[in-house]
C-alpha cells in the first residue's frame, strides 16, 4: 500500500485530469439543429406552432443535460412561404450554419425544393407533415403520413355505413404537388372501387384563395343529384378559414355533405369561428383528444413550455415531437452526430407516441403509426369517431398508381433503393 502522500499526489493528478476533460466538455461546440418553417406569409398558420415544438424539445434535452455531453443550440430561419427560398435558407443551415439535422418543411413544394440541396450536401431532414408520398430519399425521414396511412383509410371510412355511405366525391385541393398528387391516387383508388367517374369532381385553387361563393355553389349543385356526397379537402393554409366560412353562408353542414380534412388540425381552428363547422371530419395519426397518458404528458410539457393554456397540439406538432425524439435515440446509440452513422441508427427507432401507440421507423424512411378520424366539436377540438386498430406501416409508393405500384423503397444497408423496381424472387 502506498504512502498518504503518493495517494494524495496521484488523487490531484486524477482531479486535474477531470477537471481538464469537464472544461473541453464545456468549450464543446454545441450541436446544431435547423428549423425551417414558414414564420411569415399563407402557411404561417400552421406553420408557426411546429418551430415552437422544436425548440421545445431543445429546451427539454438541454434541461436533461444535452446531447453526447453537449448543448443543443436551434438555428431558427423563416422562408416565408416562399418555396424557392426554403432551399436557399436549407443552403444556408447546411454550409453556413452546419446544422447537425434540420426540421422543417410543410408543403410539399416546399419539400421538393429543399430535396437537392439535401441529398447534394448530404444533410438531413425530417419533414413532419402528411403528404402525397410518391418519393422515396436517403436524406429525408418522413414522419407524417403517407397516403394509406390517411387519405386512403378517410375515403374508405365515408364509402362504410358507419361513415354515411358516400357515392359522390368532390376533390377539393390548392394547386400544388400534395393535393394534386393525393388526388391522383384517390380518384384511382375510387374508380377501382367501382365509383362512375361522373361521380368525382376535381378543383384545384391557389395558395391563399378567399372567393370561395362561385366554387361551394358548384359543389352544391353536384350533390343536389341524389347520392351521398362528400368533400375530401387537400385545402392547406389559411385559404381553409374563408372556405368553411363560405359553406355555413351557402347553409352546408355536415349532415349534408360532410368534409373531411387532411390539412386542418386543432391549431387551425383555433382561428376559425367552429361553431358552423361542427359534425365535419378531419383524418390524421393524432388529435390532442386522445386519451393516454403519454399524450397527457405531452400536452403539459407544452402548456409549461409556452406558457399559454390555451394553446393547442396538434398532428405535425406529434410528428415533429416523434422525430426529434428518434434523431436523438439515434445520435445517443450512433455516440455521433455523422449523418452516415444517424441514418443508419435511425433505422427500427422506436418512440412511445402521444396517440398512444408505439411508432416505428421503417428502412423506408416512414414511420409505422395509427389512423385516427375525429368530428369538429364547437371547442375545436375533435371527437375521435374511428381509429384503426393499431399501426399502420406506411406505403412510400402507392399501389394505385401503376408506375408506382413496382416500386420500393428500402435503404437498408448495403441493399439501397429508394425507386427502382421490386426485387423479383425466384419461387
Amino acid at each position: 500500500m502506498g504512502s498518504w502522500k503518493t495517494w494524495a499526489s496521484a488523487s490531484a493528478v486524477v482531479a486535474a485530469v477531470a477537471g481538464w476533460a469537464l472544461g473541453a466538455t464545456a468549450q464543446q461546440p454545441p450541436i446544431k439543429v435547423g428549423v425551417l418553417h414558414s414564420l411569415s406569409g399563407t402557411m404561417a398558420i400552421s406553420e408557426t406552432t411546429l418551430k415552437d415544438t422544436v425548440l421545445m424539445m431543445v429546451d427539454d434535452i438541454n434541461k436533461k443535460g444535452g446531447l453526447l455531453g453537449r448543448k443543443v443550440e436551434a438555428v431558427v430561419v423563416d422562408p416565408a412561404s416562399n418555396w424557392p427560398l426554403f432551399a436557399e435558407k436549407a443552403r444556408e443551415l447546411i454550409q453556413k450554419e452546419k446544422v447537425d439535422v434540420v426540421f422543417g418543411c410543410w408543403t410539399s413544394v416546399s419539400r421538393k425544393s429543399v430535396l437537392p440541396v439535401f441529398e447534394e450536401l448530404n444533410g438531413l431532414l425530417f419533414y413532419p407533415v402528411q403528404y402525397e408520398g410518391e418519393e422515396s430519399s436517403r436524406n429525408i425521414f418522413y414522419t407524417g403520413a403517407a397516403p394509406n396511412q390517411q387519405a386512403i383509410p378517410a375515403v374508405e371510412y365515408l364509402m362504410s355505413k358507419e361513415g354515411g355511405e358516400v357515392k359522390r366525391w368532390v376533390l377539393a385541393g390548392t394547386d400544388y404537388v400534395y393535393p394534386r398528387t393525393t388526388n391522383k391516387i384517390l380518384e384511382a383508388f375510387l374508380l377501382a372501387k367501382g365509383v362512375a367517374k361522373e361521380d368525382i369532381m376535381i378543383n384545384y385553387t391557389p395558395f391563399g384563395h378567399a372567393d370561395w361563393q362561385t366554387i361551394v355553389a358548384d359543389i352544391k349543385k353536384f350533390a343536389s343529384a341524389g347520392k351521398k356526397t362528400a368533400v375530401v379537402s387537400t385545402i392547406n393554409g389559411d385559404a381553409n378559414v374563408p372556405f368553411y366560412k363560405e359553406l355555413a353562408n351557402a347553409g352546408i353542414k355536415a349532415s349534408d355533405i360532410p368534409v373531411v380534412a387532411f390539412s386542418v388540425g386543432e391549431e387551425e381552428l383555433a382561428g376559425i369561428d367552429t361553431r358552423n363547422l361542427v359534425g365535419h371530419l378531419a383524418a390524421w395519426n393524432y388529435f390532442q383528444s386522445v386519451k393516454a397518458p403519454v399524450n397527457d404528458a405531452f400536452i403539459k410539457q407544452w402548456k409549461t413550455f409556452i406558457k399559454n393554456d390555451k394553446r393547442v397540439t396538434n398532428d405535425p406538432m406529434e410528428a415533429t415531437y416523434i422525430g426529434f425524439k428518434m434523431w436523438t435515440q439515434a445520435v445517443q446509440q450512433a455516440g455521433t452526430t455523422n449523418i452516415d452513422a444517424v441514418r443508419q441508427a435511425l433505422y427500427g427507432q422506436r418512440v412511445a407516441a402521444p396517440s398512444g401507440f408505439e411508432a416505428v421507423m421503417n428502412t423506408n424512411h416512414h414511420l409505422s403509426k395509427p389512423v385516427l378520424i375525429g368530428e369538429i366539436q364547437g371547442n375545436g377540438q375533435f371527437e375521435i369517431v374511428w381509429q384503426t386498430k393499431g399501426p399502420v406501416k406506411a406505403d412510400a409508393w402507392s399501389k394505385y398508381i401503376p408506375e408506382s405500384a413496382k416500386l420500393t423503397a428500402d435503404w437498408t444497408y448495403p441493399w439501397v433503393c429508394g425507386n427502382c423496381e421490386k426485387p423479383k424472387y425466384s419461387q
